[in-house]
């Protein structure tokens, strides 16, 4: 009896392992149990699928796909990866990273569970790089967009405030407007609802601090995205 099948079921798991732990470690909500019986389900189904053909099939008639189960993981783990996408209610879609890699370890069992052992090892090592170290290399040697991130701020105004103003001290604090929105609230007050980029070791806390220096403001709310 041949236990070729442990070996794959074996790899497949390993590699579902290095998915999940890069997930967890960035608290994603991809985790390691999660990864790992992705893609061992995937090599295992693969498997079945491949050898269903050498034993249902009639000799010399073969008129089965033999990577026909395998192509349904494909349709079948995207309704996991929509699981993980979110979107915020300031408009801000979170998880397509995540739902990427659920795809990325169903693709790792299928290919392990084919046989293309040093494939999946490759394409392990490389989806990781391309997660955790190409991005910083990016930032390194990219423009310095690259280098900034995107915080929402909402921002509350008294009665009668002149918002042109308003906004003119804001630009002033040297941050980089991206959207604004402005919409009437309860007690004839107004809100600000903007979109800036801020330099990547800017403090939110410090965005927050200067934002309540400026006149006529009521209330500031930042968020990071």
């Amino acid at each position: 009896m041949s236990y070729d099948f442990l070996i794959r079921l074996g790899i497949a798991m390993f590699l579902g392992l290095l998915i999940g732990v890069d997930r967890q470690l960035k608290h994603k909500p991809l985790g390691v149990k999660t990864s790992m019986v992705i893609s061992v389900a995937s090599c295992l189904i693969t498997i079945v699928s491949i050898e269903a053909v050498h034993r249902f099939s009639s000799p010399g008639a073969t008129n089965m796909d033999p990577m026909r189960l395998a192509a349904q993981i494909v349709s079948g783990v995207g309704f996991l990866g929509a699981g993980v996408i979110l979107r915020r209610s300031n408009d801000v879609i979170s998880g397509l990273t995540t739902a990427s890699m659920v795809w990325a370890a169903s693709g790792l069992g299928i290919a392990v569970g084919a046989g293309f052992y040093y494939e999946a090892v490759t394409a392990t090592i490389l989806i990781i790089l391309a997660i955790n170290l190409f991005p910083l290399i990016l930032k390194w040697i990219g423009p310095s967009s690259l280098r900034e991130r995107d915080l929402a701020i909402k921002i509350v105004v008294q009665e009668q405030a002149d918002l042109d103003e308003v906004f003119k001290q804001i630009k002033r604090l040297q941050m980089k407007v991206k959207r604004v929105k402005v919409r009437d609230v309860e007690n004839r007050q107004q809100r600000l609802e903007m979109e800036i980029s801020s330099p990547e070791n800017t403090y939110t806390t410090d965005v927050y601090t200067q934002l309540k220096k400026v006149c006529h403001v009521v209330s500031v709310e930042v968020e990071s995205r």
